[in-house]
């Protein structure tokens, strides 16, 4: 898996989610986001993990920002809980309680070729029953350190691609990579060089999300690295836009959130 299209190398470099909102004012829960090797670089966005670092004094809201990625998530502190999980347009407020250890791998929009049937908007919280080895990598990977539990992850992305759930996705990637020239679905369509109506059913098949929501997602995405007027038309639409994404307007969300 060496190597990679341009498309793939460039998207890599054009499109970087942000990570979920963790307001300011909560000091003992650490994120941390590791890239991968370069093998899997066309694939994964990033290695992750979420935890608290001692016991806090109230429940943890998690303010999950959608990004049209698909993640497998690990609880570490109940090995038996795990899951794939996604977000579509808005965003979800997810109480994690006072304690928790997560661990994931982020995968880049439209590469997950698992079942979108096992796939759950919102942190899982049950005991996964789904045919992947989840639970078993989950088992493995209790007590190790986040290094040795990034190379357990990178070996199940290994096998995933092997079984063919995880896959390179040209149309998404070719999307990611010219995210900047994009400014209608008409444009999405040529740059994956694919008919209004194909890209409808690309992507309906592949992300769950149809043209129209996945450009509106991406674009409140590039706002976080980005002149904001380099995709909207103007400030009012994109104080429309990103409230209705993330339930901030973008004053309160930069007060509120560490991104």
């Amino acid at each position: 898996m060496s190597g990679g299209s341009p498309d793939v190398w460039k998207a890599r470099r054009m499109y970087d989610p942000v990570k979920d909102g963790v307001e300011k004012s909560v000091l003992d829960v650490t994120y941390t986001e590791v890239t991968p090797a370069d093998e899997q670089a066309e694939l994964v966005h990033c290695f992750w993990q979420l935890r608290t670092e001692a016991d806090l004094t109230e429940d943890f809201t998690l303010h999950a920002m959608p990004d049209a990625c698909v993640n497998l998530l690990f609880d570490q502190q109940d090995t038996a809980i795990a899951g794939v999980t996604a977000l579509q347009t808005t965003h979800t407020a997810l109480n994690l309680g006072r304690s928790f250890h997560y661990v994931g791998v982020q995968f880049f929009p439209g590469v997950w070729r698992g079942n979108p049937e096992g796939t759950v908007d919102h942190y899982v919280g049950e005991p996964y029953v789904g045919e992947l080895p989840l639970v078993t990598t989950n088992q493995t990977m209790s007590g190790s350190s986040f290094t040795e539990q990034i190379s357990t992850l990178s070996e199940l992305v290994d096998d995933l691609v092997s079984d063919g759930l995880v896959a390179q996705n040209v149309a998404t990637a070719a999307i990611l990579a010219n995210i900047d020239d994009i400014k209608s679905v008409n444009d999405m369509a040529a740059v994956a060089g694919l008919s209004t109506r194909q890209l409808q059913r690309t992507l309906k098949a592949t992300t769950r999300f149809t043209p129209h929501d996945l450009l509106k997602v991406l674009r409140i995405q590039q706002s976080f690295r980005r002149d904001y007027l380099l995709s909207f038309a103007d400030q009012s639409h994109f104080t429309h836009s990103f409230k209705f994404v993330t339930g901030y307007t973008p004053r309160e969300f930069k007060k509120t959130f560490d991104v």
